[in-house]
C-alpha cells in the first residue's frame, strides 16, 4: 500500500477525474465499487444538485469517495461546509489557491490533494500544506496550462523538489501508462477521458463514439493566448475556434447539449490525447481490472530487465 491508497482508502490508486456534469453519482459510484476513487464534481456550479449527488453516493457504494472543489468557481464557502458536515474524507481542489480552505478542510480530518499543471503550482500547493498533488500533463483534456509540458517531464521535475504523493493525470488509459508514470515517481493515476467513454458514463453515445473513433492527433489545444485554455476534440466548431485563435467562456455555454443531447457541434468536446488509445466502450469495472492487470504484468516484465 502506498501513500495515495492510504489517503484515499481505495483498493487501487486510481482516481476518476471530476468532469463537470459528468462526474456524478452514476459514474463515481461505479468507480468506487470497482476499487477506485470516485469523485463528485462541483465545477458545474449546480451546487444543490451536487450536494444531492454526494448524499446519493452513500446509497450506491460502501467505499470511500471524494469531492472536487474548483476554488475560483466557488461563490462562497457553502460547499466546503457541506463536505465537512457530510463526512467527506477526501477532497481534490483545483483552479485556484488552496490556501483559502486547506486548513478548514484538514482540521475537519479531510485529506486534500490539489491539481497542478506546473512545477511552480506544485511548489505553491506544497507550501499551502496540501497532502498530495494531482499533476496534470498537457496530454489531458479540459482546462489546461498555456505552457505545454508533458506529464513525465512534469512529474520528474516536481519529484526533484517536493516529497508529496503524486497522482498523475493526462493521457493515461491503461496499465502500461500507469506503469510509466509510476516509474517517473507517481503513486496514483487519474483518468478522465477513459471514464467518459465508459458504459456507466452519463454522456450521449455520440460523444463516447467520437472519442473511440478519434486518433492521438484528433484534439486541439485552443485559446493559448487567452483564457480559458482547453484541450478538445477536433470538430467543425473547434476547427473554427482554432483558426480564429481566440475563444471565451461563452463557447462552453451549450456543453450540456453536447454531453447529454449528443450535439457534437454545440460546444468544444473536452477530451485528452488518450482518445487515440481508446477503441471500445467498456464498463468501469472492466477498465479498472484491465488497467491493474496490465500494470502488474508490465512491472513484472520490467523487473527482469537489467543492463
Amino acid at each position: 500500500m502506498n501513500r495515495v491508497m492510504k489517503h484515499t482508502g481505495s483498493k487501487y490508486p486510481i482516481i476518476q477525474a471530476p468532469m463537470g456534469w459528468i462526474a456524478r453519482s452514476q459514474l463515481a459510484s461505479a468507480v468506487c465499487n470497482a476499487g477506485g476513487m470516485g469523485i463528485i464534481e462541483t465545477s458545474s456550479g449546480e451546487i444543490e444538485n451536487c450536494k444531492k449527488e454526494i448524499e446519493i453516493m452513500a446509497q450506491l457504494t460502501n467505499s470511500p469517495f471524494g469531492v472536487n472543489l474548483p476554488l475560483l468557481f466557488l461563490k462562497d464557502d457553502s460547499m466546503v461546509k457541506f463536505c465537512v458536515e457530510a463526512g467527506v474524507k477526501f477532497v481534490t481542489t483545483s483552479a485556484g489557491d488552496p490556501t483559502k480552505y486547506v486548513d478548514v478542510l484538514k482540521n475537519a480530518g479531510i485529506t486534500v490533494y490539489h491539481a497542478v499543471p506546473s512545477l511552480d503550482g506544485a511548489l505553491k500547493a506544497a507550501n499551502a500544506g496540501v497532502d498530495g498533488l494531482i499533476v496534470e500533463g498537457t496530454e489531458g483534456g479540459g482546462f489546461k496550462s498555456p505552457v505545454e509540458v508533458g506529464l513525465l517531464v512534469l512529474i520528474q521535475s516536481i519529484k526533484q523538489k517536493i516529497d508529496l504523493p503524486i497522482v498523475a493525470a493526462g493521457g493515461i488509459v491503461d496499465g502500461a501508462g500507469m506503469a510509466a508514470v509510476f516509474a517517473a515517481g507517481a503513486e496514483g493515476i487519474q483518468m478522465g477521458t477513459r471514464f467518459v467513454s465508459s458504459m456507466e458514463s452519463p454522456v450521449h453515445d455520440n460523444f463516447k463514439n467520437t472519442i473511440i473513433n478519434s486518433g492521438i492527433d484528433d484534439t486541439y489545444i485552443l485559446n493559448k493566448k487567452a483564457k480559458p485554455v482547453i484541450r478538445a476534440l477536433k470538430t467543425n466548431l473547434t476547427k473554427e475556434i482554432n483558426k480564429k485563435g481566440v475563444m471565451d467562456m461563452t463557447a462552453l455555454m451549450n456543453i450540456k447539449k453536447l454531453y447529454f443531447d449528443g450535439d457534437m457541434e454545440a460546444a468544444p468536446a473536452l477530451s485528452g490525447q488518450s482518445t487515440g488509445l481508446i477503441n471500445k466502450i467498456k464498463s468501469v469495472e472492466q477498465i479498472i481490472n484491465e488497467v491493474i492487470k496490465e500494470f502488474n504484468t508490465t512491472c513484472e516484465r520490467l523487473s527482469n530487465l537489467k543492463f
